[in-house]
């Protein structure tokens, strides 16, 4: 992970949160929350933004760019579950304990992501339920997409598996 290395003022990154269609229609006090944990991220192609197995240590919402969720085969290695484009949220296991990651995530072009760390974000959350209210029903929503989109490619690699 590089952090950007272009000066970022309060202002822009709020600018920057607020507008990613993820928080559409969040408070503001909670957008301001956000901005004031978050961190500008990229990655060039083929970086692995985080692996199966390591902790998950929050989210991030991509920008630009797109990232490869990864889950292995053994036999036949790397398959692509889903993939995350710009404007969706990247990760939910930092809600969940053991609080590690399930699958890789690569970026497959050069990505620009918002990074939030989780270990922060669970500790507002418990602190105020309106925004940990707001913000695991969002999470829930990306859950039930990337759910779906997994079942979808099993469904498409193993088509005698489909129920008549």
């Amino acid at each position: 992970m590089e952090l950007t290395t272009d000066e970022v003022t309060t202002e822009q990154i709020q600018t920057r949160v607020a507008a990613h269609p993820f928080f559409a229609g969040m408070k503001k006090h909670h957008i301001d929350l956000l901005a004031r944990h978050a961190q500008p991220v990229r990655y060039s192609p083929n970086e692995f933004i985080f692996l199966a197995g390591t902790p998950a240590d929050g989210f991030y919402l991509i920008e630009t760019g797109s990232v490869a969720l990864e889950g292995s085969v053994m036999e036949h290695g790397p398959v692509t579950t889903d993939t995350v484009r710009a404007g969706e949220p990247l990760g939910w296991s930092w809600l969940f304990p053991p609080y590690c990651w399930h699958f890789d995530a690569r970026a497959i072009e050069p990505t620009t992501a918002i990074f939030f760390n989780g270990e922060t974000l669970r500790k507002h959350y418990e602190e105020d339920l309106t925004f940990g209210h707001d913000l695991f029903k969002r999470m829930s929503q990306v859950m039930a997409h990337r759910l779906q989109a997994a079942r979808r490619k099993l469904v498409a690699a193993h088509p005698e598996s489909k129920r008549n």
